[in-house]
């Protein structure tokens, strides 16, 4: 037997739906606070409860004076259109509905004392209070709603004179769809505006973090490409070490010469997927030959990186404590290039300063620190994203280090960076030159 299938529901179906859900609802819904300036957060609220005592006034006043409404019912209509208004804060949609109600409550006890030129079903003080309902519901509600709200108002206005208007009264259609269609519209457009701002702070929020996290990865990705370097190198080390040692010994055993060997074999298939893993990383094409392997820099390597920066201008002086000896290629690597971002920063916001390098050898710990006096000139304008710290702090954190960045009491700014001699995951090997 076939089965028939169940067509989905028409999208205006469901649309209806939702618009009834939405004019029907008495969730609460209070007006957005403004931000800034702080004073000004509860402005809205106070202006709306000033007009709900307002137009509680105008409504009484009118009722008495103009259409000789005596007794009780003015006051209860006029505390209902003040309730209406002062509602509209919290539920704008349910305080919507209360203020049409007691406009038709209203336009039932006038309708016997209108007179000759005056509106109906809407008093001219009605009207204006009605204004703020439509448009503090504009303000909180889909576009559509905000239509529906207009229509079924006027349709209300509509069929009131259609069929109950007093025979000398004056229409009140076109006063009434004037002022609720401005309402409407004017309360659509701020709050749009007021969503397309919102739109804006959490692309911006979103681009800012977007920018530092795709710094971060290509910092990373920086990193990577100088640690496959060294890396690769004691690969090859460990290669040609176990083709090496079978001679080294006087009548090796076939035992010994077959585990030298599958080390070897080992190293060399390691070697060969860590280039083509990470050969990648070097460039973006990983075949490219304008950007060949070469060694990464060492802290013996300090004194030129400080001769090119005192050739471009800065004061520079060294201060090297304790014994100076090899270190692990990582924390080589990474002292090296905090020294050089460091004074790489001193020279684009520190023109004219005077820079001091210091390095203290510890027994267990590098001690690194950058320090410059205050700016003798006015930097220029740096191009770049300006996250060489981020990256400082990336290579230190990698090696289980710590850095440290800010101004000193001079003017002046200073970065120290404390890195393990022997990093978590591996112990500290002597730096070799590449074969």
């Amino acid at each position: 037997m076939t089965q028939r299938s169940v067509p989905p529901a028409e999208p205006s179906t469901a649309e209806g739906g939702a618009l009834l859900q939405e004019l029907f609802t008495l969730r609460r819904d209070p007006l957005p606070k403004m931000s800034r300036p702080r004073w000004l957060s509860r402005l809205p609220q106070v202006v709306v409860v000033y007009l709900a005592v307002f137009f509680g006034f105008l409504t009484n006043q009118q009722l008495f004076d103009h259409y000789h409404v005596t007794g009780g019912p003015p006051v209860v209509m006029s505390l209902m259109t003040g309730l209406s208004i002062g509602l509209a804060l919290s539920r704008p949609v349910a305080a919507w509905w209360l203020g049409l109600i007691t406009t038709g409550v209203i336009a039932y006890a006038i309708h016997d004392h209108v007179g000759q030129g005056q509106t109906w079903p809407w008093m001219p003080g009605a009207v204006l209070s009605f204004v703020p309902l439509v448009l503090l519901v504009a303000l909180r509600v889909p576009a559509r709603v905000t239509g529906a709200v207009v229509a079924i108002s006027l349709a209300f206005t509509g069929l009131a004179e259609l069929l109950f208007r007093p025979e000398r009264s004056a229409s009140s259609f076109f006063l009434s769809g004037l002022a609720f269609g401005f309402a409407g519209l004017l309360g659509y457009a701020l709050r749009a505006t007021r969503l397309a701002r919102g739109r804006l702070v959490a692309q911006e929020t979103l681009t800012e973090e977007e920018r530092a996290r795709r710094t971060l990865l290509e910092e990373r990705s920086r990193i990577a490409r100088e640690l496959h370097d060294v890396v690769a190198h004691h690969m090859s080390v460990i290669s040609i070490q176990a083709q090496v040692a079978p001679h080294l010994v006087e009548n090796p055993s076939a035992e010994l010469k077959e585990n030298l060997a599958g080390i070897r074999q080992n190293a060399l298939e390691a070697l060969t997927e860590l280039r083509r893993v990470l050969g990648v990383l070097r460039s973006e094409q990983a075949d490219d030959p304008a950007n060949p392997h070469h060694p990464q820099p060492t802290l013996a390597e300090l004194d030129g990186l400080v001769a090119n920066v005192r050739g471009a201008g800065l004061e520079v002086t060294t201060e090297i404590a304790g014994i100076r000896r090899p270190l692990a290629p990582g924390v080589e690597l990474t002292a090296y290039r905090i020294v050089q971002e460091a004074l790489s920063n001193c020279l684009r916001h520190a023109p004219g300063s005077r820079v001091e390098v210091g390095i203290a050898y510890g027994p267990r710990d590098l001690h690194l620190c950058v320090a410059n006096s205050a700016p003798t000139r006015p930097s220029p304008p740096s191009p770049g994203a300006g996250h060489g710290l981020l990256g400082m702090r990336e290579r230190a954190g990698m090696l289980g280090g710590e850095l440290a960045a800010g101004p000193r009491p001079d003017g002046g700014y200073e970065v120290s960076a404390v890195l393990p001699l022997d990093p978590p995951g591996g112990s500290p090997s002597e730096t070799k030159k590449d074969v």
